[in-house]
This record gives C-alpha cells, structure tokens and sequence, in this order.
C-alpha cells in the first residue's frame, strides 16, 4: 500500500497529465482489494466516536487521522464530531435521511426542507425515520445561529429522537488549498465540489449505524406526501434483486437511497478521490464498481428541487424534476415473483423490466395466437388491482391488440418452471391497456399467477410498458 500512496502523491504534481485514465485503475484497485477485508472490522476508536462530544485538538499532522485506514473501506472514519442539537437513540430506525447544508450567499431553505420532510409523513411513519443535519459550514456563528432556529421550530422532533444536528470540526478536512484543476474548472468551483464531497462523507460515516436504509437529500428539497411508504413499498418489491443505489429524482444528489452497510465504503470512497470530480460523478462509479451497472430510477419521483439559488456563488437554479407529484402514495406493490414469457425477446428488452417500476419495458417480436406473459409470485397474496399498459409514446402501434387478462392458482413444476394449472379470466385488453379494480373481491382464492394470453397474432410487435399490481396485505412478511 505504501507504493500506492506514493503513486498518489507523484500523481497530484502531475496537474497537466489526463487523470482519468490511472483514476479508473485506481478505484477498480482499491474496491477489488476491499473484497479481501473482513468487513466486520472496526478501528478501536471508533467504538466511543458517537458517544464524544469533545473537539479533537488540532496536530501538525492535521489530516493523517483522516486517511489512516483508507485501506479498510468497510471501517468507520474516526472523527469526533460536535453534537448541536439531539443525540442518537439506541434502537435502530428504518430509514436516515441525511442533509449536508452550509451558509449561502443567496436563500436559505433549510427550515423549509425539514418541515416538509416531518409535514409529509404520518405519526406512524414519524416513528421509523430519524433526520441528520450536518451544518458543514466552517462559519460558528452562522451554525449557532441557526441551530438556535432549528430547535426552536423543531423541538419536540429533537427530543423524540428524530433530528440531530451535528458538525465534522474543520481540523478533520483535507488540504482545500492546491486542489486538481480537472476539466479546467475555476479555483473556487474546485474548492467547493471538493469540499462538498468530504461534507457528505463525514455525514456518510456518522450515519452507517443509525437506521438500515440512507436516503441522501439536498438542503433545498420538498417531499411528496407519505414518502416513506412509498419507498418501503419499491424496497418490498425489490426483494430477492441486488442494488446498491435506487433513485427517487433525477436531480443532482437528491433522492438517493441505499443500503445502511455500503455507507462506509461510499464515506472512503468520497474521500479518496474528494478533488478528482463532482459528488454525483463520482456516485456513478461507485455504484458501477459494486456491479450495478443500470440506473435504477422510480416514477414519479418523490422529492422536487424548490432552491432558486445555488449553495456555489448564490448562482441561479431553477431545475425542476417534472417526474415529481405531490401525492405518490399509489405507488404499485409488485410483490416477488418470477416471470417467463414464450414470446421472442428483443435484445435486453426482457419480462422483467415490464415488472419494474423503473423507466423502461418488456418488448417482444410480433406475438401469435396463444402466447403468453405469466407473473409467478413468490408467494400466494391477495390482489385488490391490476393496471398493465402496452405501447409507448414514440410506438404507439407496438400495442397488445388482442389480450386476455388471467390469475391463477395450484402451482406445478414443468420444465420452463413453476405454472398454475387453473386460471381465471378477468378481461381484455381495449386498445392496448387493461385495468380491474376490486380483484380481490371477484376471486376467492389467493392468487399465484397473474398472466397475459395473446387472443389473436398481430403483425405488429409488443411493448408491455408497465404491470401494477397491488395488494391488500403485504406481500410478504
């Protein structure tokens, strides 16, 4: 590892040399050395970090504590951080949700963000999420004043445990003088997505033990109302898939959610390579080094951006996501399930992704009389809806124009898998869609199989863009 560091430091003198090519190397090396680390190791002072309250003194060896243990990307980054307002609780929650803000030259929308984030959930969803605030900015008196405010409008949040504020002391950061100027970014904007990087690390690090999943937010965000059912509603869905990072806008670092247990990597990994390129950049690595190599983004998006200016310069920005919508509770269940399909695939264009809740479709060469679409559930549940559509906006032909709709159940094995022997129909397809309320209420039996039968062959192929099913009870337990 020494020969690595030196590598590193011979590397920053060579400013005009392309970085991107040894980068890639670098982070390809240093995540495929992890997967030899036990990820159970913690260093010992780490152990009392959340319990400290105390500043660390400053040393002539101001950042060696900081990048020690990079080496160990699954350890916590031992820093002691300043609690200003709350203090974790014992039990973990469901979901962190964490804001990095700092002083702006133009607005502030903090409060705000806050209020919507506790305004738009209920009292039972209240009791599964707890909100992290790190106020990264090295201005005291700014913090002060605005820990003051936020315990004021936010006290009985902060006495139940669903808010801590915290601060990393400005001795934890890196050097922010002499930085890379890569892609001929100014000093000063290099200096800030730097710096932005290191913020988020450190609250990256201080929340991997607070709750099992972390949805990472901007300081200038509104909320959709019931957010948190919604997102347990596509994790439940998810079940049995691997993913390292779902996406709920598709706007900067907002709405993005991941598993509690990949914080520490993310938190070194932002770390080390904190001046190479922006946050959302370098996000896009990382999830493509721990194997997923699609987005994975769910419509309508959950949060809006609601800033009009921007934390670099006061600098305008009036990006909107036009995915968002107010009310997202009708999010579809999609309990597990396998799903096969005798109709010939077009490329990666395959059954699952009709499944999906994420932006994209099954599409399938022209279908003949007898084909089929069947949806296999990991478990037997009760449906109260079904919604499917076929087609697109920019193949508007590409439509099921005879269908039936059936479910079925008494699973059998055959040699393509599991079937049901026995269906019922509920419908047909009229141009293209098909939607049945109150399945739940026309079938007696807990539904095993839910399958589309091609009535008569078409010339035409066939996008299947979305089935929806929801349940009247959790699909699994």
């Amino acid at each position: 590892m020494r020969l690595v560091w030196k590598s590193l430091d011979k590397m920053r003198c060579l400013r005009k040399r392309s970085t991107i090519p040894f980068l890639g190397f670098l982070i390809t090396f240093l995540l495929f050395l992890n997967l030899y680390i036990e990820d159970g190791y913690v260093l010992e002072g780490d152990k009392r970090q959340l319990r400290e309250t105390s500043v660390h003194p400053p040393s002539s060896e101001r950042y060696v504590h900081t990048f020690r243990d990079l080496s160990n990307f699954s350890g916590a980054i031992n820093v002691t951080y300043r609690y200003l307002a709350g203090t974790p609780l014992n039990r973990k929650k469901f979901l962190t949700i964490g804001l990095s803000s700092v002083k702006r030259k133009r607005g502030n929308y903090l409060l705000e963000t806050i209020k919507s984030i506790f305004d738009q959930s209920s009292y039972e969803e209240l009791k599964e999420i707890v909100v992290v605030v790190h106020l990264a900015d090295f201005d005291l008196v700014w913090c002060e004043n605005l820990v003051q405010e936020i315990s004021r409008k936010f006290a009985h949040h902060i006495i139940a445990g669903r808010l801590l504020v915290i601060q990393a002391p400005e001795e934890y950061y890196p050097s922010l003088d002499g930085l890379k100027r890569n892609y001929n970014d100014p000093e000063d904007r290099v200096r800030f997505r730097s710096k932005q990087n290191v913020d988020y690390a450190f609250l990256l690090n201080f929340c991997t033990n607070l709750s099992h999943f972390y949805m990472m937010l901007e300081d200038d965000v509104r909320c959709s109302r019931n957010f948190l059912t919604a997102l347990k509603k596509v994790i439940t869905s998810r079940e049995g898939s691997y993913w390292v990072m779902l996406e709920f806008s598709k706007l900067g670092y907002i709405g993005k959610l991941y598993h509690s247990r990949d914080l520490p990597r993310l938190a070194h990994f932002l770390l080390m390579f904190y001046q190479e390129m922006p946050c959302d950049w370098l996000l896009i690595h990382f999830r493509g080094l721990l194997a997923q190599k699609d987005v994975i983004r769910f419509k309508p998006s959950l949060f809006q951006h609601m800033g009009y200016y921007s934390s670099y310069k006061g600098a305008e920005n009036k990006l909107k996501d036009d995915d968002f919508e107010e009310d997202s509770i009708d999010i579809p269940d999609n309990p597990p399930a396998s799903l096969y399909t005798n109709i010939n695939v077009f490329e990666n264009y395959d059954a699952t992704k009709a499944y999906s809740t994420v932006d994209e479709y099954f599409w399938g060469k022209p279908p003949s009389t007898g084909d089929f679409f069947v949806i296999v559930f990991n478990k037997s549940t009760k449906i109260s809806k079904i919604k499917i559509s076929t087609g697109s906006d920019d193949r508007q032909n590409d439509i099921l124009h005879h269908g039936a709709l059936e479910v079925g159940e008494k699973l059998v094995g055959t040699k393509k898998g599991k079937q049901c022997s026995s269906y019922i129909t509920l419908g047909e397809f009229k141009n293209g869609n098909i939607e049945v309320q109150d399945v739940d209420h026309k079938i007696a039996f807990d539904i095993e199989c839910v399958r589309i039968v091609v009535t008569a062959s078409q010339k035409e192929w066939l996008i299947i863009r979305s089935i929806s099913l929801w349940t009247t009870q959790p699909p699994s337990q």
